[in-house]
């Protein structure tokens, strides 16, 4: 579900919580391989971004980008939803 590489400013999410006012919150996950074991594992990182329009819901996939620091947590935008939350 994750487009990003390392050094990349741009990503796939998926949104979490939609609650606060202009910001969301969104989870990238990204498969790694376990040095000893070979096994994929899933990491996750939670992201807080700026969504001026309030469009997003839950569930949602989202591409954000980095952008300058919005607040004390926030420092990405969302560029575009790519997906709406089937309800």
């Amino acid at each position: 579900m994750s487009e990003n590489q390392t050094g990349s400013r741009k990503t796939l999410g998926k949104v979490v919580s939609a609650k606060m006012d202009k910001s969301i919150s969104v989870v990238v996950e990204r498969r790694l391989q376990h040095p000893l074991y070979k096994k994929f594992v899933r990491k996750s990182t939670r992201f807080h971004a700026h969504d001026e329009a309030n469009e997003c819901n839950e569930g949602d996939i989202v591409e954000i980008e980095e952008t300058r620091p919005i607040s004390k947590t926030k420092n990405w935008r969302l560029l575009r939803v790519v997906e709406k939350a089937r309800v």
